[in-house]
């Protein structure tokens, strides 16, 4: 079963994080190359625990739809989405968010993905030598894009456990303000 595993530095408090990477319209936003659109379940705002949403994409020059679930919800600390209905045989995401030891207002998020192609053995080697490489270069694509996007918001500091805003705090993450 082919395994993926990516860490992503992002400059911004892990709850931060955490919600973004569960905002479809910032994921449809991230993934502007494959087309990538909700069309079924959530298909706008910010998923929750036991929520579902269709995806539907073009890889490789072919129209992909995958359902998955919210199976666990960790806030802020991380959360798995689990596929219901793919072109894979097993799809599992593993999401985490912690904050750098070295500096708390930078998160190490952390990607655990877990999958498995269908046709056997064919598929297995198509997913080792193609898909694999192309999934992580797609999701670090995403995660650059939003630690870029993070990163242009202003950011609160944490006084007296009480988060303070520095900026107008009245950018919203992935969208576009007036």
């Amino acid at each position: 079963m082919p395994h993926i595993e990516l860490t992503t530095y992002v400059r911004a408090f892990p709850e931060t994080v955490f919600d973004a990477c569960l905002d479809v319209d910032v994921h449809t936003e991230s993934m502007g190359g494959s087309a990538e659109q909700a069309v079924g379940g959530v298909t706008t705002g910010r998923l929750k625990a036991g929520d579902a949403v269709t995806w539907e994409a073009r890889h490789f020059g072919l129209p992909w739809r995958m359902t998955v679930q919210i199976t666990d919800y960790r806030r802020p600390h991380g959360f798995t989405d689990e596929q219901i209905s793919s072109p894979f045989s097993r799809w599992r995401h593993e999401h985490s968010f912690t904050p750098n030891p070295t500096d708390s207002s930078v998160t190490l998020m952390r990607d655990v993905i877990d999958f498995t192609a269908p046709m056997g053995p064919v598929g297995g080697l198509v997913a080792s030598l193609i898909l694999r490489p192309y999934l992580q270069r797609l999701i670090a694509r995403r995660n650059a894009y939003l630690a870029a996007t993070l990163a242009r918001l202003p950011r609160p500091s944490h006084v007296d456990g009480a988060a303070k805003m520095h900026g107008d705090g009245g950018a919203q993450m992935g969208h576009k303000t007036a």
